[in-house]
């Protein structure tokens, strides 16, 4: 855990926060191993549940609206110039970049589950001067169901915690299931209530 377990341990929340952010950008920070080991503090009470979500959501939408501005400000030379000093590879460039063109807003939503991807999604949404409006609904929901599925799995696994370390991609399929789960879930309770206020008026 090295640094950041360190960092967490000293400055708490705070440190969450930033830690979450800068990863989103694109430095090396275990996020899925972070999330589940805060998952982990929570359930043996050396944090709040609540308070740690919320500095974890933040961290991520901060990183994530960051990214989108750089790429929609610099461009793609910007990417490409500076995306090695942000552990950014070319081949995950070119990856996203297709994904991006193939499936636009689902790789916004699905890119925090999939590594490589999710440091570059937001840039490349950017690079295309993709709307922002459409980006931050999109982009931001990902961001909640992600933290929401490793914090409440590290929440349940407890001091198991580090079995997401070793069996990651054991969970990928069950985290993308229930990440599509949460988003319809979501899309379909929004579309009732709008029906229920209009037939209301």
């Amino acid at each position: 855990m090295g640094t950041w377990y360190e960092l967490i341990a000293h400055y708490g929340y705070i440190s969450i926060f930033v830690i979450l952010g800068i990863g989103i950008v694109g430095l090396p920070v275990p996020d899925e191993v972070l999330l589940t080991y805060l998952g982990y503090l929570t359930s043996s009470g050396q944090m709040h549940f609540s308070l740690a979500y919320i500095s974890a959501l933040l961290g991520a939408l901060c990183g994530i609206t960051l990214s989108y501005f750089l790429g929609l400000k610099l461009g793609e030379p910007f990417l490409r110039k500076f995306g090695s000093k942000l552990f950014i590879k070319e081949k995950s460039i070119l990856k996203t970049k297709r994904l991006f063109s193939q499936y636009g807003p689902f790789v916004l939503f699905l890119c925090y589950f999939i590594p490589g991807v999710r440091h570059i999604a937001a840039y490349v949404a950017g690079i295309t001067e993709y709307s922002y409006r459409r980006f931050a609904s999109i982009a931001y929901l990902g961001a909640t169901a992600w933290v929401t599925v490793f914090l409440v799995l590290g929440n349940r696994l407890g001091s198991k915690w580090e079995l997401i370390s070793t069996h990651l991609h054991q969970y990928a399929l069950f985290m993308l299931i229930l990440a599509v789960l949460v988003t319809v879930g979501t899309i379909i309770y929004k579309n009732v209530t709008n029906k229920q206020r209009k037939n209301s008026c």
